[in-house]
Parts: structure tokens; C-alpha cells; sequence
């Protein structure tokens, strides 16, 4: 007999019929309550939100005039005993009384949030940010005011699990600064949550506290997320639970599981307990519409296969037919790309978007 480890849960994969899975024949509305709580309970958002910190203590670190806007480094309490980081980024041409979008830049897998507005720390993000791009730079250069948030796991954030908590040394492990969400997503896991719930309420603290504090420059029926790679990932997950988020914009990110996360070891961070019991990734869609969303995904992904997001999206069509919204999503798949952000589809989208809001 043969042995490969991966064909028993191949099999139940090929098998296995989602429980909220969307059907044209579903109570559309009654569906959408389902997948919600499901949603809640699944990412441990229904007992995150309950550990919200009451006296968030938001602080501006830090502020620096960079070529056209200012930069400012805060700090706040999202959870009690979770300090979220984020940079600022605000249009020296604002005039009084303007509002503009607020745009929430994710970074993917690297070594920090601090490549988004072009700080080097590490030899590697010399490489990141040139053929990557700042994409918070890039944001308030389009005239947006801009946040860059880290991710729990990532840069700053990421937990250091190479002594135990007597300081007893245990094993080699990623040092600090580099993706270290695999520690923090398996002990989420066994608190009844993961690293997507977890960065989701985070997202959600940061607009409340753009609102909370920069309010007066800020359109709040225009809020934008978009990112790469793990930052796309965040960016679908974070509109489907936040409902202020008018516009999402995931690049190189959305596809049915089968086609990405199932096919191949991915990170730890990309996963919800048992969700594929009850949902694919397109069926998420349905907690998004009819709010606008914008699929950006390479031909060439070997990460995101393109015929998966060709099918997924499929779904997310019916979905928003269903929701009265057609016109309000859409898949762009890049020719020339892989699994890349491609600069020159992400913003020209997210302009165009913007201008139908």
C-alpha cells in the first residue's frame, strides 16, 4: 500500500458539502444572520470582543514632516494586555473642514508594518519595499489619510516563544521581527480563537480610534482596507466583520480553499478552526454585500490558483445579485502578475470605487 499522509484529508475535502455554504434556494437574509454567528464564534470575536479594553490609552509616540504629509506613530490598547501599534499618514494638503477616505494599507508576511511607510530595520526589506512598494507611502500620496497597522504575530507584535515564562530557554524559533504567527495562532486555538479574529478586532479598534481622534479630516462613508498576501487576507476577513468598511480591496489573497490554503502548507495564520465545515471563502461574501469589493489576484499565483478565484467568484456574483448590489464587486485578474501587489491595478480601482461611493 502506498503511503501519503495527504490523501485522507484530500478526500474529505473533495467530499465534504459546507454547511452555510451559499445556494440560490437559501432565505437570503436569514442565511446571512447564520453565517454571521458562525462567523463570530469560529474566529473567537464573539469572546474577543468581550475582553475589549475599556481604557484603550491612546498615544501619539511620535511625529515626523515627510515630503507632502505628516507621519505620526501611536499606540492603544485593543484587548486588555494587547498593545496595537499602528503609523499615521495625513495629507499636508487638507484644508480646513475637508474630509477625505480613511485607507487601511496591510502589509503581508514581512518583517514589520515599518515597511509600509519605508523604514528599513533589516537588510530584506531593502528588497520588500522596492519591488513590493510602501503601500502606505503610496496611499497618502494618492491623497488618502492613511494607517498602517501591525499584525498580532508580525514584526513588533511577534511573541517571542523561545524561553518559557521562567526564562528556561526551550528551542530555536524565529527571532523577533521576523513572521512569527504560528506560536500565537496554535495557543489562540486553544483559548477558543485565532490570529484572523484577533487582527480583525484589531482593525476595528484603529478606526475607532481614527475616528475618536482624527474625526474631523476624516470621511467616514468612505473606509478603505486593501493589502498583499497575508494583508489581502485581512483585508476581506476585516470588511466581512467590520460594517464600516465601505470598500475592501484584497490583493492576492481571496480564493476558495481547495485552490489555496487546502492545496499546500501555508502559514498557520491563514486558517479558522473547522470553518470549512461551514463555509468556503467565497461564501463570505455574503457578510461583505452589499458593500463594494474589489478581487485583485494574479494569473500566476501559484499560492491563489486563478481558476479557483475564476470559480469562487462565481459565487460571489450570485451573492451580490442576491443582494440588489451587482455592480458593486468585482475580480480583476492581472496578466502579468503572480503572487504580487500590483500597484498599478490596486489604486487606479480603488480611485475608481471611491468616485461611484
Amino acid at each position: 500500500m502506498k503511503i501519503d499522509g495527504r490523501v485522507c484529508h484530500d478526500l474529505i475535502t473533495a467530499s465534504m458539502k459546507q454547511k452555510l455554504g451559499y445556494s440560490d434556494q437559501v432565505n437570503f437574509e436569514e442565511w446571512k444572520e447564520q453565517l454571521r454567528a458562525k462567523f463570530m464564534e469560529l474566529t473567537g470575536l464573539d469572546d474577543i470582543e468581550l475582553n475589549d479594553s475599556k481604557n484603550p490609552n491612546f498615544e501619539i509616540e511620535s511625529e515626523e514632516q515627510k515630503d507632502g504629509y505628516k507621519q505620526l506613530r501611536c499606540s492603544f490598547e485593543s484587548e486588555k494586555g494587547a498593545c496595537v501599534v499602528m503609523y499615521v499618514l495625513i495629507p499636508d494638503d487638507i484644508k480646513q473642514g475637508e474630509k477625505r477616505p480613511l485607507v487601511i494599507t496591510q502589509q503581508g508576511h514581512s518583517t514589520g508594518f515599518h515597511n509600509s511607510v519605508g523604514i528599513v530595520k533589516e537588510e530584506r526589506d531593502v528588497k520588500y519595499q522596492e519591488t513590493r512598494g510602501k503601500f502606505a507611502v503610496q496611499s497618502v500620496n494618492e491623497g488618502y489619510v492613511t494607517i498602517a497597522v501591525e499584525n498580532r504575530g508580525m514584526g513588533e507584535r511577534a511573541a517571542t516563544s523561545e524561553y518559557d515564562k521562567d526564562g528556561n530557554k526551550i528551542r530555536n524559533v524565529p527571532a523577533r521581527g521576523t513572521p512569527g504567527c504560528y506560536y500565537e495562532e496554535v495557543t489562540g486555538i486553544l483559548l477558543g480563537r485565532c490570529l484572523i479574529g484577533e487582527r480583525c478586532f484589531d482593525i476595528k479598534r484603529s478606526i475607532d480610534m481614527m475616528i475618536e481622534h482624527f474625526g474631523d479630516i476624516i470621511d467616514q462613508k468612505k473606509i478603505v482596507i486593501t493589502g498583499n498576501s497575508g494583508g489581502g487576507t485581512l483585508s476581506y476577513y476585516a470588511a466581512c466583520y467590520d460594517k464600516r468598511i465601505t470598500l475592501s480591496v484584497p490583493s492576492s489573497a481571496f480564493c476558495p480553499y481547495p485552490e489555496s490554503i487546502l492545496r499546500f502548507y501555508h502559514c498557520s495564520c491563514n486558517y479558522i478552526p473547522h470553518a470549512f465545515k461551514w463555509w468556503d471563502m467565497q461564501d463570505l461574501a455574503g457578510l461583505i454585500a452589499p458593500r463594494r469589493l474589489a478581487l485583485i489576484n494574479g494569473e500566476s499565483d501559484p499560492s491563489f490558483k486563478a481558476d479557483g478565484v475564476r470559480r469562487g467568484y462565481k459565487t460571489v456574483k450570485k451573492i451580490y445579485e442576491r443582494a440588489g448590489a451587482p455592480d458593486n464587486c468585482k475580480s480583476i485578474i492581472m496578466p502579468d502578475h503572480g503572487h504580487w501587489w500590483g500597484v498599478e491595478y490596486v489604486w487606479p480601482t480603488i480611485r475608481e470605487e471611491l468616485a461611484k461611493l
